[in-house]
């Protein structure tokens, strides 16, 4: 079998022998865009049984088939981490959701909070952005991406097992690092604000939650998509899967 340089998500569970339909957009991707055709390779995963090494059988414009084959990978599953942010201009979440599916998300939920821009958006579209994030990273999972929540509903209901980090731009210059000694293996949250910063409400809310850790993610403010890398990249070399 050829060698696969394409890594394809499909809605199929995977396992040797089993046979993939294509819908007819994966159909024009591989074949009218990457011009495969039958007997080359292709890397399938599900999200939930690893990367399998698939080979084409049929080839057309509006369809096909592919065979799996073998077992290339296992599933590597994330660590029980949700990144919650406020939806920016659109390229700017975009990077967001991308940048948080490459980087070890679950979870990544969009939050209306009190200064936020945006009123609504594509979920759709955003998580397909986390399927294509996670084909071109390598990853065997695709974290879900929930319609937009109202951030004062969610800490009203906050779930007493999970903390949350909160990104604080208000302590832009002072040290408040995410303790090392903190339990691992635990359900969290990052919480990125929107361009506006935090209300005085929201802020008084998170100080009174005992889940709540507020960070200082440097010297400087950054923008909430520069924010939301930071804050992941803190969160995985203290307590995720980097550590």
């Amino acid at each position: 079998m050829k060698t696969a340089k394409i890594r394809l998500y499909v809605e199929h569970r995977l396992g040797e022998g089993q046979t993939i339909p294509l819908t007819r957009e994966q159909a024009h991707y591989l074949f009218g865009v990457m011009r495969l055709a039958v007997g080359d390779a292709v890397l399938l995963f599900d999200g939930q049984h690893g990367e399998w090494r698939a080979e084409v059988v049929e080839a057309g414009k509006r369809g096909g088939v592919l065979l799996v084959a073998e077992q290339t990978a296992p599933q590597r599953d994330p660590p029980d981490l949700w990144l919650m942010f406020a939806p920016i201009k659109k390229a700017r979440t975009d990077f967001i959701v991308e940048k948080a599916a490459e980087m070890g998300a679950a979870r990544i939920i969009p939050v209306q909070t009190d200064f936020t821009n945006s009123e609504r958006i594509r979920q759709d579209r955003l998580q397909a952005h986390a399927v294509e994030a996670a084909e071109q990273c390598g990853g065997t999972y695709v974290p879900e991406v929930c319609d937009l929540h109202r951030l004062d509903r969610m800490l009203a209901d906050w779930p007493a097992e999970r903390r949350l980090m909160f990104c604080d731009e208000g302590l832009a210059g002072h040290a408040a690092a995410l303790a090392g000694d903190l339990p691992r293996g635990t359900p969290w949250a990052i919480l990125i604000g929107p361009e506006g910063g935090f209300s005085d409400g929201e802020r008084a809310k998170l100080a009174a939650m005992p889940q709540a850790h507020a960070v200082s993610l440097g010297p400087r403010i950054l923008r909430a998509d520069t924010a939301a890398v930071a804050g992941m990249t803190l969160w995985q070399q203290v307590l995720g899967d980097w550590a």
